[in-house]
């Protein structure tokens, strides 16, 4: 299968924008052991509260942009793949080197007192359940099974599906993306209650969303590349300066706040992050060179290795640029995340030369 070159850009970009992302959240979470932010946040000044809304709120697309990625690569179906063909490619590919590292941040973290031997006991017993105390970046690995498992189900429909119907049901998705809003302003909406959280606009929310969002851009989207670029752009503005402000107009600083409260407009399934996500890779598609740079190619395949292993190496660089050379936090964040990235980046295409590494790497 030739590559799309653009991809290899999404994903690398992505991939440095989850480690902005999680250096980010050394600046106002509760972040304590796992260098990630804690169910109460706080912000010590000013200082913090801009920087850490700017460069955590721009980077809050990431996650969709692997999600369309993946969809725009992979759905439909190939015809002639059965569901169980489909389900053991993917799943050979993503599970074998999950496991491996699950093990290794209940384990490992040991050697350097992050965690005691009960804590690692516990992980290790729960690891068919959810993931590790200290990988609290592994969430992203349950809705990426799930839109795999969905995938084979929502193809025939795809495969057929007019551009109209497509807009419908996108139509609907980005209307769900308001629920956290609507929610927040007006309560319980279209039939969520107590004892049913099943809304009206259940079935097209989610992440699914941005499944049939990246099939209508790859197979319907007809614009140009100058008008990919012009509204993609727009968009990407727009998603961010709503993004940013959603988080700083509530991070008052010197208040211990509820992290969900205040990160309501960061989650991944909000109208603007689907702006924000949806400009950003419109604009990526504006990338028609025939072969990317090799080290963009080189990055990209070892991008899963690099969100795998990431929080090993955060909280170092942490400890280095925030609290030994106490770096403001407008430099901090930016030196965290590219020694951070790069470290990832060399161990991962070291482990690349271990015959058998696509099990620990992918």
């Amino acid at each position: 299968m030739k590559r799309i070159v653009f991809l290899d850009y999404v994903r690398v970009f992505a991939c440095f924008l989850v480690i902005v992302v999680h250096a980010s959240e050394n600046f106002y979470g509760a972040a304590g052991s796992t260098d990630m932010a804690g169910p109460q946040s706080f912000l010590a000044n000013e200082a913090d509260r801009l920087w850490v809304s700017i460069y955590d709120g721009f980077s809050r697309m990431a996650v969709p942009l692997f999600m369309i990625v993946s969809a725009y690569l992979l759905v439909p179906i190939k015809e002639e793949q059965t569901t169980w063909q489909f389900y053991r490619h993917r799943f050979m590919r993503i599970l074998p080197p999950f496991f491996i590292f699950m093990v290794l941040y209940s384990t490992l973290p040991m050697l350097w007192g992050q965690i005691d031997g009960e804590t690692s006991a516990k992980d290790l017993s729960r690891i068919f359940l959810n993931f590790p105390t200290l990988a609290g970046h592994f969430w992203f690995m349950y809705p990426l099974i799930s839109l795999y498992l969905f995938m084979p189900i929502i193809s025939p429909w795809l495969n057929k599906a007019t551009a109209k119907e497509e807009r419908f049901f996108i139509a609907l998705f980005l209307l769900s993306t308001c629920m956290p809003y609507l929610n927040r302003w007006f309560g319980e909406v279209w039939g969520q209650c107590f004892w049913n959280e099943y809304h009206m606009l259940w079935y097209f929310s989610g992440y699914l969303g941005y499944l049939v969002l990246a099939h209508y851009i790859r197979v319907h989207l007809t614009w140009n590349r100058t008008k990919r670029f012009v509204i993609g752009t727009t968009l990407m503005i727009i998603g961010a300066i709503l993004t940013i402000y959603s988080f700083y107009i509530q991070a008052i600083p010197g208040e211990t706040l509820s992290t969900p409260v205040i990160e309501i407009g960061w989650a991944f399934c909000t109208i603007n992050c689907v702006i924000l996500t949806t400009g950003t890779f419109l604009m990526f598609t504006c990338i028609n060179r025939p072969n990317p740079p090799r080290f963009i190619t080189e990055l990209s395949k070892l991008s899963y290795g690099i969100y795998l292993m990431h929080i090993f190496w955060l909280g170092l660089w942490v400890t280095v640029f925030k609290h030994t050379l106490g770096m403001p936090t407008v430099a901090a964040i930016p030196c965290i995340t590219v020694t951070t990235f790069v470290c990832c980046a060399i161990t991962a295409k070291i482990i690349s030369l271990i015959p058998g590494s696509k099990w620990i790497i992918g």
